[in-house]
């Protein structure tokens, strides 16, 4: 009976494994398909780039104050109605692109596009931590999920690249995102969920997570996610553009510069796994992000030839970062305040990935080039080396997530 029971929850909890690699992959279809659409817009609205840049931002910034004012419900109301409203707001908004033209028209939908993101994203990050038996699963679960996010993320600029080829609209991509996401609502409504427990006597609500944001543990690892996001955006958000008129040695490269640097960060990420239970993950961190670091200087450095290669290149290195750290911060905490503390951790995760290229946009266009705002991305990659080299030497959190380990 007892093998039964094992069997049964095994099945349950690949179904619910597969779901939410799915949605991930469709979240990166759109997110990151940006980068391909800005351009585009430029040219379509007229539009200066920390104008375009607002196609990237709103809906980063609706993801940050819906994982913070809403992250709470994935432990309040349960996993299930968290994905299944936030599944189904995202649905909404997606077809409603059919209906307008204006850029501010777009910019109100993407707005409802992050919000739904970020309820159904920290109602699946909480289900991660419920249906992983250890710490060491629950990193390997997140590497996983977030190389869906990385096929997704290939999937994305390709299929607008082929719709503006083939004299189409952009805005199929979300068409197509829509009808994908009523599949997915009709697939999470017949899973059955594991029954979520609750291992502490703290009330769960907003003012539970408001108190969380003072906790050291999660906005560290929210500190150090948000330098992560702020070097890997301006990749696939402005990278296009840096090399948008390029005729060089490379110009192949150059061409799949951005599905390059995708597909490396996805092999990566399926890497995950295997890396982390052969090396500690704090010395992974620390190399990888120091050869990002490298990376970026050495494409500021040595001119847009080099940038060519090495930005791409970088996308191999990002790979494990951040589903690692998010992983590890998350699992600092008890399961049944895994919804609220991956909801503080997406506010900030948005948040630099709201305001990492909006920066990188202004600081272009008071100098006059793109490259200028590199030059921005390029320190926050050394900063995040040197957040890691801390974390490497000191392991503040080491004790907490011993206790997951066992």
């Amino acid at each position: 009976m007892a093998i039964e029971l094992d069997n049964l929850n095994h099945d349950r909890h690949m179904k619910i494994r597969l779901l939410t690699y799915l949605m991930f992959f469709m979240f990166a279809m759109t997110s990151d398909a940006v980068g391909v659409i800005i351009p585009e817009l430029i040219s379509q609205f007229d539009l200066t780039m920390s104008q375009a840049s607002a196609f990237h931002y709103m809906p980063m910034i609706f993801i940050a104050m819906s994982g913070l004012f809403l992250g709470y419900l994935a432990d309040k109301l349960g996993r299930k109605v968290t994905i299944l409203l936030g599944l189904s707001l995202f649905a909404l908004a997606c077809f409603m692109f059919a209906l307008g033209e204006s850029f501010y028209y777009f910019l109100l939908l993407l707005a409802l596009v992050g919000a739904s993101i970020g309820i159904f994203k920290t109602g699946a990050l909480g289900l991660i931590g419920d249906i992983s038996a250890d710490a060491k699963q629950h990193s390997s679960t997140m590497n996983t999920v977030e190389g869906f996010f990385g096929v997704g993320a290939m999937v994305g600029p390709a299929i607008v690249s082929y719709l503006l080829i083939s004299g189409v609209s952009w805005k199929y991509l979300y068409f197509g995102a829509g009808i994908f996401c009523l599949i997915l609502c009709a697939l999470a409504y017949r899973v059955k969920y594991p029954q979520l427990q609750c291992t502490s006597s703290q009330e769960i609500s907003l003012a539970g997570t408001f108190l969380m944001m003072k906790n050291p543990y999660a906005l560290g690892y929210s500190l150090a996610i948000g330098l992560y996001v702020a070097t890997e955006v301006a990749i696939y958000v402005w990278m296009p553009t840096l090399l948008l008129n390029y005729e060089g040695s490379f110009a192949l490269v150059a061409t799949y510069a951005l599905t390059i640097f995708f597909t490396l960060r996805a092999l990566g990420r399926f890497l995950g796994g295997w890396i982390l239970n052969r090396y500690a993950w704090q010395q992974v961190m620390f190399w990888f992000s120091l050869v990002i670091a490298l990376c970026y200087l050495g494409a500021m450095s040595f001119g847009i030839d080099a940038a060519v290669v090495l930005l791409p290149l970088s996308g191999l290195f990002m790979s494990m970062i951040y589903p690692t750290l998010n992983s590890k911060g998350i699992s600092c905490f008890p399961i049944s305040q895994h919804g609220s503390v991956a909801g503080v951790i997406l506010f900030f995760t948005a948040l630099s990935a709201a305001l990492g290229p909006l920066l990188m946009g202004i600081v272009g266009d008071i100098f006059g080039h793109v490259k200028y705002g590199f030059y921005l991305a390029t320190g926050f990659a050394f900063l995040l080396c040197a957040l890691a080299a801390f974390n490497l030497l000191r392991d503040p959190s080491g004790h907490l997530l011993a206790v997951g380990e066992h």
